[in-house]
């Protein structure tokens, strides 16, 4: 029985091919042995998705994959998992992937090719699936330019006056006009969840309280600021505070922020307050760190707040505002 709402992500679909562990990449021909290579379903909205499924949420994906086998792959990971994926099929280019050589301590450089969520537009997203929704989260804010903008507004706009709550994450900041995508976009969203790197990119500030207010003052009714082993910063109505991150072992950092995003969205709607949302969201995100790839190392929601029960907080803090 699904308890987490019906929630709908739209945004980026990747496949991660990960191997771990790497200390130095081989040269010419050579090769090194590895304890694992994985290849898993991944990204703000595909991996997210799978998150929230294992957190027990009724779960679409909407999305776009390349006419490949990759894509195919992706499409069986999601089912598999239970989650409706709505994935357009764009010629011409390959399904999104990403090769992540995991070092022993957890960090993951990247080589990744963007290719069909680049492609996604508004013609992509049915509007079935922003109807009797509880949650419609656009996952990647920076990273789907044909769906970005005054066009994401409208999606996240029809969405919420369907009855939805909206939030949206960030996939890194690789672009310059980010303004004008934020005061488009952001007066859309009830919840914004990017990290502090993004958060400081977008907002050009130099510490991570700022941040969060700046994107406020942008139209987010409410913002999450996640910072890695620091735990997270709260900006709503009420203010600004901080939540502690849980100690964990670490194996691979990827898929940590999808982790929370369907943490907090699963919490929500579990009826918690935003800052008990925040430190479920914190938990399920540990919870990923002790496995390799963005959601093996997940439990389901019951097994999360035992999971916490137990669990110690960092001691790193984030200072005062």
């Amino acid at each position: 029985m699904r308890t987490g709402g019906k929630i709908t992500l739209v945004g980026v679909c990747v496949i991660d091919i990960l191997g771990r562990p790497i200390e130095t990449l081989p040269t010419g021909q050579g090769s090194h042995p590895l304890e694992e290579i994985k290849a898993t379903v991944a990204g703000t909205a595909a991996g997210t998705s799978i998150d929230l499924a294992r957190l027990g949420a009724d779960v679409t994906v909407v999305g776009a994959r390349g006419n490949d086998l990759l894509g195919d792959l992706m499409e069986e990971g999601l089912r598999r998992e239970g989650v409706t994926p709505i994935l357009s099929r764009k010629q011409g280019v390959q399904t999104s992937a990403t090769i992540l050589p995991i070092h022993p301590d957890g960090s993951r450089p990247a080589w990744h090719v963007p290719a069909a969520n680049r492609e996604l537009g508004p013609e992509d997203v049915p509007a079935d699936a922003l109807r009797d929704r509880d949650i419609v989260h656009y996952a990647g804010l920076t990273a789907l330019p044909g769906l970005d903008g005054e066009l994401g507004a409208a999606m996240l706009a029809t969405a919420r006056d369907n009855g939805a709550f909206t939030t949206a994450d960030c996939l890194g900041i690789k672009r310059a006009d980010t303004d004008h995508l934020l005061e488009a976009m952001l007066p859309e969203v009830d919840l914004f969840m990017p990290n502090r790197a993004e958060a400081l990119a977008l907002t050009g500030e130099t510490d991570v309280f700022s941040a969060a207010r700046r994107l406020r003052c942008l139209g987010a009714a409410s913002v999450i600021v996640t910072c890695d082993s620091a735990g997270c910063v709260i900006a709503d109505a009420d203010g600004e505070r901080t939540r502690p991150a849980f100690v964990a072992p670490v194996v691979d950092s990827t898929g940590c922020g999808d982790a929370f995003s369907a943490g907090v969205m699963v919490s929500l709607q579990a009826g918690k307050s935003l800052d008990d949302a925040a430190t479920f969201g914190l938990a399920a995100a540990a919870l990923i760190l002790g496995k390799l790839g963005s959601v093996d190392g997940l439990r389901s929601y019951d097994e999360t707040i035992a999971w916490m029960e137990n669990a110690e907080t960092s001691t790193e803090t984030l200072g005062v505002n």
